[in-house]
């Protein structure tokens, strides 16, 4: 096969090489069909080890990997579950920074509304310690007239 000279200047001159079949391909390249096999199980010819969940469907349906649980094979490999949870996990993050953009514009409506009709926190607060005052005040008020009619 390679009988050419190595030499200053000349370059290596070999036959390629064909690369070798897949695992579990028959002799003609077309891969080896058992008779059991789903169209989902040909479509993804990795050697699968995982299970998935009931959750683990409906995070590889979410993120597109599969129109339907039944196009999901029985054995998927970890790393097309690893890809579909890293992409859940994206889009339950821009979900959530949706909603917090969302719950801002309405924290600005709801304060917009109340200073309009003139509350604010500290107005608010002022009123509340008042009305402890008050209280502590007709407390007090209980607790001497109590004493009096004890004498």
């Amino acid at each position: 096969m390679l009988s050419t000279r190595l030499r200053p200047g000349r370059l290596l001159s070999a036959t390629p090489l064909r690369p070798p079949a897949p695992r579990g391909a028959a002799a003609g390249g077309d891969p080896a069909r058992s008779p059991g096999t789903t169209r989902a199980e040909q479509a993804h010819k990795v050697v699968a080890s995982y299970k998935p969940s009931k959750f683990d469907k409906k995070i590889l349906l979410w993120t597109g990997r599969f129109k339907t649980e039944e196009e999901i094979p029985l054995r998927i490999p970890p790393e097309m579950l690893d890809k579909a949870r890293n992409k859940a996990r994206v889009k339950a993050c821009y979900i959530m920074i949706g909603l917090s953009i969302v719950a801002c514009f309405a924290v600005i409506a709801s304060a917009k509304k109340a200073a309009a009709r003139h509350e604010s926190l500290t107005s608010l607060n002022l009123a509340k310690k008042a009305k402890w005052r008050k209280e502590a005040a007709l407390a007090a008020e209980a607790a001497l007239a109590g004493e009096t009619k004890t004498k």
